[in-house]
Formats: C-alpha cells, structure tokens, sequence
C-alpha cells in the first residue's frame, strides 16, 4: 500500500470522531498536548534552571534538571516523554529492562549478561536493535554492520539512576529520526547535575552484588558530576555467568539544556559466561537441565569509551542545537547455537568479532515565525556518521580459534539533511510537513577479494502529521511517513559464500525502504487518566530476520504489520499511579510463498500492567505483570512458542534522614517460561548427522530476591 493509500485510510478512520469532537469553552493551550502526568508540568513557567514543577523523585537520588526539557507538544498518540523519577520506581533486574516503559517493548535477554538485550515492539523482533532505534545524550546506540546482528544495540552500561529522562517515539513520522528508527525510537538523557550524592549497596540471588557511588558539585561555573559503579553475577546456570562489569561516567555542565553545554565521557568493561538456547528435547528427557549448557564455554567480553559534547543556544525566536561525539567499543562473542551439526568432532562454536571507532555529528536549527499570517515553526538539521569497523567471524573450540570463515575491515559513512514545519492553522488544528534526505556510503575490504568493493546509496523520506484539538484535553492525530533501516554493508558487496569462498551469493540493498502511517486519540478529559488509543500500519520492502542456527539477521521477504495499542496511565493522588499497556499487531510476510507468510519471532499480544505507590518518604511499593505472547517460530505456523507472564514487585521505606532500604522480587511465582524461543536444526553428540528440528528456548530465571541499602547525602 501506498504512503498516500495509508494517509487517506487513516483520515477515513479519524474524520467520523473529528467530525464529531466539539470544542470546550476552555481548552488547553493551542498546541498543547498531553503529556506524562508523572512528569513535572511542561507549562510552568521557565526558571534558570529550567521547567519547574511537581517533584516524584526517589530519595536515593535526586535529579534537579528538568524531567522534560522542551515544552512541546507530542506529535502522535504513541509519543511519550517520561521523567527519571517515573522509570526508576519499576523493579528491574538488568539495565536494559528500564526500557519497558515503552508500552508494548518487551526487552529480554538469552545469551549472558554482558551481551545486547532482545527487543519486541509492534509486532516485530527486533533482535538486538534493529528498527529500533536507540540514543543516549545524542549518542546512537546501534551498530551498523555489526558482527552478530545489524542495529545491534547494547545497553548493559546504562546506570538508571542517572537517567533524566526517555522521550518515545514510534514509526516512520519524524523527521528527525534516521536509521533503524521505523519500529520505534527512544532517547534517554542522563542528568547534568544530581541534588545529593548518594551510595547504592545491592545483594541478592544467585550472586548478584552491585555497588554505586554518584555525586555532584560545583566546578568553575558549572557542575561536576561523576558515577561508577561494579556489578557481579552469576545466575542459577549450571554454569555461572561469572559477570564482571566496571562502569563510570564523568560530566561537566554548564547551564541548561536550553542554553548552556555539557563534556561527558563514559567508560564500561564487561565479561561474562553464557548459557545460550537449550534445545527443548534434551530438557523433556532429562539429559540436560533447565538451566544447563550444551557447550559450557560460550560468553564474551565487551568495552566501550566515548566523548560526547552537546551545546545549545535559544531565545524567544531560535534554537540551536550540536551534539558531537566519539565511541571506541570492541565485541568478542563465542556462541554454538547448533552444537555438532555442522563440526562432529570440534563442535560448533564460533567467534563474532566487532572492532570499531564511531565519530559523528548531529546539529538542528529552529526558527519561530509567521507563515502566510500563521505561527509556525521550522525546523532544519543536519547527521553525520562515520564507522571504521573491523568484524570477524572464526570457528573455535572452547573459545580458541582455528579457522577464519571471513574478516572484513569496513568504512561506513552517512549524511543526512533533514527539515520539518509545524503550522498552526487555528486553535484546534496543527500541521507537520518534513522531509529528510539519508545518504549511505562505504567501502568493504575483504579477506575474500571477491567479497570486496565499495558502495552507496541515497534514499529522500517525506513525513506528514495532522493533530487536530485539543477538545476537552483530547488530541487527534493523523501521522504518515517513508523509512527505512541499513543493511549490512558486507551483504551489498557479497558476491560468494564466505565459508567455501566459491559459492555465488546473491548481494542486498544497502537501503530498505519502509512505510507507515498511525491514526490515533489521546486524552486527558478524565483527572489523573492520560489515556491513548493508536491504530498503525507498517510496511517494509525488505524484513531483517533473526537466523537462529546461524547467530546473525539477514534481509529477507517483504512485510505488513497492522496492529492497535491502548495505553493509560492513572494518578488518582500524588503517591499512586497504575497503569495498563495493551498491544496487538498481525504481522505477515507479504509476498506469496510454499513456505507460509507468518513471519518468525513476531508476537501477536503484549501486555503489561502495575501500580506504584509511596512518596519522598516512608513506604514505597511497586507491583508490574509483564505479558509477552505467543510467537510463530516457523514461517508456515505450524511452531509456536508458549506465552510468558511474569510478575516483579518492590517494596521499601525512605527514611528522614536519607537512608533507603529496599526489596526487590522478580519472576514472584517462579513461573517456568521462556525469555526467548528459536525453531531450527541442532544436533546432539548423540544423534544422526541430520540433526533435529526442535524449539530451542532461554528459560526466565526463577524467583530471585535482591535487598538495597541506599543513603543519601
């Protein structure tokens, strides 16, 4: 379908509601848009710090930047802006799992500690970050040509305490997101300066202890504000994880984020052992348990460094906005998904390796003004990316290499140019025109000649928006847009298999086109209720699928996804809120084929639900249901995962004096299931060279207890 067959449909869905919506003597402001209600007001009146407002910070650490640092309006029903404060009262039992704020994300992980989370939104599997885009303090978090999976995005060095805020965006509308960013994109920003130093002294189950010292103070005209932390785990595996992560932040700030500047840098070591995917027969026949390993030695280790700089300028009539910075990260990752298939006698293991140094750019420019005599503003930007990348791929045994399937130094560079203008016609109707333009360009020197070369491409991506209110504190939104997401740039000049070197293999776009459009409703009629309701299409002329025997995603059939979310959130009072995120989304392969058209790993259903209650002190309790439905595991359906339902809780007391105590539970009713579920060919030491086609599964660890002390100072 057509972007414009997308944006007629979805007026026709909207027009009968619009028509029927009549304006309220006192609507909110013209262009004024619900927001997070746990966030502090974004109408209140600007101080020299900042946006003031209502305070729902945890004790530990308190944030005094503002929670949301623009007050403007979202642009769709799906847009969420949600405050530090909000995300740090969720138990959580790794880093990445903040993120589950995002309704309908379902983040997990089936191979380690230290390696990237396995990401879930509309419909989608996103593995380890494709489509899925991913920033912190306009740094991007995914990997492009990555040795285990395009997008990969690693967050195991995230510190959620110092997170200031995450602003979400879904689908293809904007034209400010670029790569990966179809599904969704999510940027965090840390806190420029912390209220009180505070120390964090975490134990619990299986190991797991967790120490975190953060501060602040004054420095020159600015703030200093540092952090480190170290994390150790083992897990209930046969074999522990033996997790040892090293993590410190350092920034310097001076100002706001709407006038000042900010130097930070990051630093993060990590290693660990893994138990990957089991296959389901050798758990039902007992020679091998649940939490056992075929091949005991898989794991990695992992280090990142950056250096990022951001400066901003405003006034009444402008904004301006760069963010620069520069990342060095390395990747060894030894995994054996398929056991002895392929090797009898060595096995199958094998070493991805990612080496790379990232620089880039990201620079906008706002302008207020009059339109033909309306207000409007415009908006122009520029991104510049560049990888210098080296990824191997080797065979080992016990994590020592003895043969080099392929080893490519790679140079990847985009430019994007982007511009969109926001017009607001009357008090009830606003419009958002954009377009940006992305351009690709990179070099692949390869050990095979063969596979070598350079390549480019350019692709212009035109966004469109209506928002029609506010009647009654209700909003209506129209969005539609072109994206995309990059390919591996090893699979543009690809020209024989790797492994024989001989071979011919078929070469991919470095570009995928994808298309999208939204029609939703969000509101606020009801006190305390911001409740939303998005009905969305979302197309791709290329799926990026996972290959589970193979560790990797490749570009495969076209997709549609049509799905619909329903989310709310409820503050009754100050010190309770509840909420209720439902998603369903029906995603097929759209070409026809002998094989089927359900595309592999998609869930259906996603649901999540919980209630947060306390203050600044005394008791504090938190309890969240987390629902991840049943997937297909093969493209005719005929394999399906089980659903996986789970329940965290958290319950402590803020004393007076600063000090926190806090319990956190996960998995509560020890519920046997499955973080993820894989359908391929595996075999056994036991077994025929044919091997078995089975569901291969990474089992939710059982009920573990974790106890907090914090102080603040």
């Amino acid at each position: 379908m057509h972007t414009k067959t997308l944006l007629w449909a979805a007026v026709a869905l909207a027009w009968p509601v619009v028509a029927g919506a009549q304006p309220e003597p006192a609507p909110l402001a013209p262009g004024q848009g619900p927001v997070d209600p746990a966030a502090p007001n974004p109408t209140a009146a600007p101080t020299a710090q900042g946006y003031t407002g209502a305070s729902t910070a945890l004790p530990a650490i308190t944030v005094t930047a503002p929670r949301i640092l623009e007050a403007e309006p979202t642009d769709s029903a799906s847009e969420r802006r949600v405050s530090g404060e909000t995300l740090n009262t969720r138990p959580i039992s790794r880093p990445g799992e903040m993120l589950e704020a995002v309704p309908g994300l379902i983040v997990s992980q089936h191979s380690g500690e230290g390696k990237a989370n396995q990401y879930f939104l509309r419909g989608m599997n996103l593995d380890h970050g494709t489509d899925l885009a991913i920033w912190l303090d306009g740094m991007p978090i995914n990997m492009r040509t990555h040795g285990h999976g395009q997008g990969y995005a690693d967050l195991n060095f995230l510190i959620p305490e110092l997170v200031e805020q995450m602003t979400i965006k879904k689908g293809p509308y904007y034209a400010e997101e670029s790569d990966f960013a179809s599904a969704g994109s999510l940027r965090l920003s840390y806190a420029n300066r912390l209220e009180n130093a505070v120390v964090v002294a975490t134990g619990g189950s299986f190991g797991y202890w967790r120490a975190l010292a953060a501060g602040s103070m004054a420095a020159g005209h600015g703030t200093l504000t540092a952090a480190g932390e170290i994390v150790t785990y083992n897990g209930p595996w046969q074999v522990g994880d033996d997790l040892k992560k090293f993590n410190a932040f350092l920034r310097y700030a001076e100002g706001d984020t709407a006038n000042g500047f900010a130097i930070t840098a990051l630093a993060y070591t990590n290693s660990w052992h893994s138990t990957d995917q089991i296959p389901a027969r050798a758990v039902l026949d007992g020679s091998l348990g649940r939490y056992g390993a075929v091949d005991q030695t898989d794991g990695g280790d992992t280090q990142r460094y950056s250096l990022s700089m951001r400066w901003s300028r405003s006034d009444e009539r402008t904004a301006s906005k760069i963010e620069a910075y520069g990342i060095y990260s390395t990747l060894n990752l030894y995994n054996n998904f398929t056991y002895f298939l392929d090797d009898p006698t060595n096995g199958d293991q094998f070493q991805q390796t990612d080496k790379r140094m990232i620089v880039g750019l990201n620079a906008s420019h706002l302008m207020r003004h009059t339109l033909a005599g309306f207000a409007s503003e415009t908006t122009v930007g520029t991104q510049i990316r560049y990888d210098n990348i080296g990824v191997g791929l080797f065979n080992t045994v016990q994590r020592t290499a003895f043969n080099t399937i392929r080893y490519d130094r790679v140079n990847e560079t985009s430019l994007a140019v982007y511009a969109k203008n926001t017009l607001q016609w009357n008090d009830w109707l606003r419009s958002i025109v954009g377009i940006r333009g992305d351009w690709f360009m990179g070099s692949v020197a390869s050990d095979t000649a063969a596979n070598s070369g350079n390549v480019s491409a350019f692709l212009a991506s035109p966004k469109a928006s209506l928002i029609f209110g506010p009647f009654d504190r209700t909003e209506f939104f129209l969005n539609a847009g072109l994206g995309y997401h990059s390919n591996d740039l090893r699979g543009a000049t690809i020209t024989v298999d790797p492994g024989d070197k001989t071979t011919p293999v078929a070469s991919v776009p470095l570009l995928v086109r994808s298309r999208g459009a939204e029609v939703g409703v969000r509101t606020q009629a009801i006190r305390g209720l911001d409740s939303a309701l998005a009905v969305f299409v979302l197309d791709f002329d290329s799926e990026l699928l996972f290959v589970g025997d193979a560790g990797t995603t490749e570009a495969s059939r076209p997709s549609r996804r049509i799905g619909v979310e329903w989310t709310n959130q409820y503050r009754p009072l100050p010190w309770a809120m509840f909420d209720l995120d439902l998603a369903y989304t029906q995603a097929r392969f759209t070409d026809p084929s002998a094989f089927g058209d359900f595309i592999p790993g998609a869930p259906a259903f996603i649901a999540s639900a919980g209630m947060t209650l306390g203050g600044d002190t005394g008791w504090f309790g938190a309890l969240r249901w987390r629902y991840f439905g049943a997937r297909p595991l093969v493209e005719d359906g005929s394999v399906y995962s089980d659903p996986t339902s789970i329940f965290n809780a958290r319950l402590g007391y803020v004393f007076e004096s600063g000090l926190k105590l806090q319990v956190d539970g996960f998995n509560l009713f020890n519920t046997q299931a499955s973080q993820i579920d894989y359908y391929y060919t595996s075999r056994l030491p036991n077994e025929g060279p044919a091997g078995v086609a089975d569901r291969h599964f990474h089992p939710v660890e059982p009920l573990m207890v974790r106890f907090t002390v914090a102080k603040a100072f």
